[in-house]
């Protein structure tokens, strides 16, 4: 009796403190991603899918706006796997942090609808890799949000990571017009940010 009241308190704790779920699902996404074909295409499109569950509604009963970067987080994962990166970077010493994120909503997705993740590298320079990801509607193939993220590479550099991955030298492909104008974006932000809090311009962000 004692014993399934201390276990019942543990899990109650465990799901009150912890974002049990998230870990589950990463795990089970990882996982899944090893048992499926390596991609060996480092630019081909990954695909991921999902459905809106009650407790990704918002007060709308539309996915929360922070439910779309938990699952294109989860698709990351997954694409990373299969795409031999995060294998790289293990191998490297390395690892690999989001540095920025920008969302744009499109159309809502509703309770138990379906949606599909396009993740794709775009380009990578000496510190980052740059991912876009678009959540697809399957009933009429509409974009419902896009994210573009800045993967920052720590301890080596895309470049390496990328060799070590294909045996040879790589070039990143030409960078998008949109990705050129959000870099720009980020590092005005980051000087203003740096001379309102005094620091100097050799405190670089990630």
């Amino acid at each position: 009796m004692w014993t399934v009241i201390l276990v019942s308190g543990l899990v109650v704790a465990l799901f009150s403190l912890l974002d049990i779920w998230y870990f589950v699902r990463a795990f089970s996404g990882v996982l899944r991603a090893r048992l499926q074909p390596v991609v060996k295409d480092l630019l081909k499109e990954h695909m991921f899918s999902g459905v809106v569950l009650p407790h990704d509604l918002d007060f709308l009963l539309h996915m929360n706006n922070s439910r779309y970067l938990r699952e294109a987080d989860f698709a990351r994962l997954s694409f990373f796997t299969r795409n031999g990166i995060f294998g790289a970077l293990h191998s490297l010493g390395a690892s690999m942090v989001m540095a920025a994120c920008t969302a744009r909503y499109r159309r809502s997705l509703r309770f138990m609808e379906s949606f599909e993740i396009r993740t794709r590298l775009l380009c990578w320079d000496d510190k980052a890799f740059y991912v876009e990801q678009r959540f697809l509607a399957p009933k009429d193939g509409f974009v419902c949000a896009v994210l573009l993220s800045r993967q920052h590479v720590i301890g080596n550099c895309p470049d390496n990571v990328i060799q070590s991955m294909c045996k040879r030298k790589v070039e990143s492909p030409e960078f998008p017009e949109e990705v050129n104008h959000w870099i720009c974006f980020n590092d005005t932000n980051s000087q203003r940010l740096r001379a309102e809090s005094g620091a100097s311009n050799s405190t670089k962000d990630q």
